[in-house]
């Protein structure tokens, strides 16, 4: 039921995507209110950072497994794969494909080949696949896989990177997108599907049968791998498979933290900085509990991040359905009233279980508890007013349409001011705008050093996630929305006299700008800056002294 509630939910994600050139978030910042957006942006944030719990958990104990480090240290070594994301970012879409490829052939390889030594029951397999909730704890173990598969913010992923695929914006071209995208998704969710019952599939034939009804932490099932199965390679594949597992998931939980952040904020940090925040607030948690309670609460704390997966899947599908289903924002690709039933089921059913889980839980608390007044007072009236925030989110698009004007989800504007003009010796004169005030300063001081006479080419690099992983290929909205302001800027000056042609690059300035430069012969470049320092520079990284050891060019640097 996971596989085909993902498989149904990543579908409208790509539909949003391709079709308004929005990703989720960007779209739900056109459609709510700034506090409401601000509240929906943390809790896709809670979901990443529970995301990134589970990876660091499922390394951690795969390290611990494979060379006996103590887990708390496994923890602390799982920061390191930071630093392999950033080196995998910078070598290109290609090698980043090629590596997940490689991680996930490992994890289903592991897999098969435990299966082989576990030799399952098929008949009883079979039957396994009818759905069934026999009691409260296979309720938690549930709904924890609906949030392993689904994950809230690979939603937000899918609908951005989608519009990487250069096709014909034409009606025949949107509907071959998404028939291919819909056959991509088919085959990696099948994949995944496929791996998920392996892992089922393989405790089940290894534990229950041989009567291990207790067996519920990943160390003990690590140690009785050898004995039952008989062979001393099934453990090992076991703990290379974790491995793996974490290292493939960190790249999607990076990714959909920038999109995220982007969408919702309009805020552009540095790709390391994302990294490093997620991670820390995966592994501050894991660290305290793991020093109170001990290594033995690993497989509660798993599970737990992938149950507030689930718990924030209605602030993410119900959105995405109703955008979808506008008939106005989807410009006649909106989804069927089948489908419509459909999404709205399946929403429903996740919704009903979570809400479930959540009353059976806080009743229980109430009646264990010493302090009932403390969890009235706090955890009750906090669960109710997310199930207001989940009615609002539900009734908003029926009330109140959102506006249909084009909204502007790049942090540029358009503002120009000129002083008066001079002469310069050089005639070709490169200008590096960002569309923010730094611009006229810029672009009035390259004037004053070329004059009528010269000519000029403006340079503007798109740095969104999609932008620094798929590079020219991206079409997202920023793309087009600096498209039109380069145009925009060519017609401002040349309607003044001036020769002007424009160039986007796209990924990091730092790197693409002196691309661009010396692949031309330009005589100068001149940048305006913004004039931040410090722990600013970190945040939002600098351009200026890594771009100017790269070009052989002079660099005239106009201070905003």
């Amino acid at each position: 039921m996971s596989n085909m509630m993902a498989l149904l939910l990543q579908s409208l994600s790509a539909r949003l995507g391709i079709v308004t050139q929005r990703d989720l978030a960007q779209a739900s910042r056109e459609t709510y209110s700034k506090p409401i957006n601000y509240i929906l942006y943390f809790l896709a944030e809670i979901a990443i950072a529970a995301c990134d719990l589970a990876e660091v958990l499922g390394m951690a104990i795969g390290i611990n497994l494979l060379f006996g480090i103590p887990l708390i240290q496994a923890v602390m070594i799982t920061v390191l794969d930071t630093f392999l994301l950033l080196f995998l970012i910078n070598k290109g879409i290609r090698k980043m494909e090629a590596f997940i490829i490689a991680l996930v052939l490992i994890i289903g390889i592991s897999f098969v080949f435990e299966m082989f030594f576990a030799q399952p029951e098929m008949g009883k397999v079979i039957y396994g696949l009818i759905p069934s909730i026999p009691n409260s704890a296979a309720l938690y173990i549930a709904i924890g896989i609906i949030g392993a598969t689904v994950m809230p913010h690979n939603l937000y992923l899918h609908s951005s990177l989608v519009q990487t695929r250069k096709f014909d914006r034409t009606a025949a071209g949107i509907k071959q997108a998404l028939k291919y995208n819909l056959i991509d998704s088919t085959i990696a969710l099948n994949l995944a599907f496929f791996v998920n019952a392996a892992i089922l599939i393989l405790a089940a034939a290894t534990f229950y049968k041989n009567g291990m009804y207790e067996v519920a932490e990943i160390q003990d099932a690590h140690q009785f791998m050898a004995p039952l199965l008989g062979t001393k390679w099934a453990p090992i594949l076991f703990a290379v498979a974790l491995i793996a597992a974490g290292q493939s998931s960190t790249i999607t939980g990076t990714l959909a933290g920038q999109i995220v952040m982007e969408g919702y904020l309009n805020l552009r940090i540095q790709p390391w900085v994302r990294r490093i925040i997620t991670r820390l607030i995966a592994i501050v948690p894991a660290v305290i509990v793991i020093s109170i309670f001990g290594e033995s609460v690993t497989g509660k704390l798993l599970i737990l991040s992938q149950v507030i997966l689930s718990l924030q899947l209605g602030f993410a599908i119900i959105p995405l359905i109703h955008f979808v289903s506008d008939k106005s924002k989807m410009k006649g690709f909106h989804i069927s009233k089948w489908t419509q039933i459909g999404s709205w089921i399946v929403a429903l059913i996740i919704v009903s279980l979570n809400v479930k889980l959540v009353y059976n839980e806080i009743l229980g608390w109430l009646e264990t508890s010493e302090n009932r007044i403390v969890l009235w007072f706090t955890v009750v009236p906090l669960a109710f007013s997310f199930l207001i925030l989940l009615f609002y989110i539900i009734l908003k698009p029926f009330i109140i349409k959102a506006k249909q004007e084009g909204h502007n989800h790049s942090p540029h504007n358009l503002k120009l001011q000129f002083s008066k003009m001079g002469t310069y010796s050089k005639k070709n004169i490169a200008i590096a705008v960002d569309f923010s005030s730094a611009d006229a300063v810029a672009i009035n001081s390259a004037f004053e050093l070329g004059g009528m006479q010269a000519k000029y080419t403006l340079i503007h690099v798109v740095e969104t996630v999609g932008a620094m992983v798929y590079g020219k290929n991206i079409e997202d909205q920023e793309t087009l929305i600096d498209l039109k302001l380069l145009e925009e800027y060519k017609n401002m000056l040349s309607e003044k006299g001036y020769e002007v042609k424009t160039k986007l690059g796209f990924g990091k300035p730092n790197r693409v700008i002196p691309e661009i430069i010396n692949s031309e012969k330009f005589d100068v470049l001149v940048m305006g800056t913004h004039g931040h320092t410090g722990i600013k520079d970190l945040i939002f990284g600098t351009t200026v002294d890594k771009l100017r050891h790269k070009i052989s060019i002079p660099l005239f640097i106009v201070k905003n």
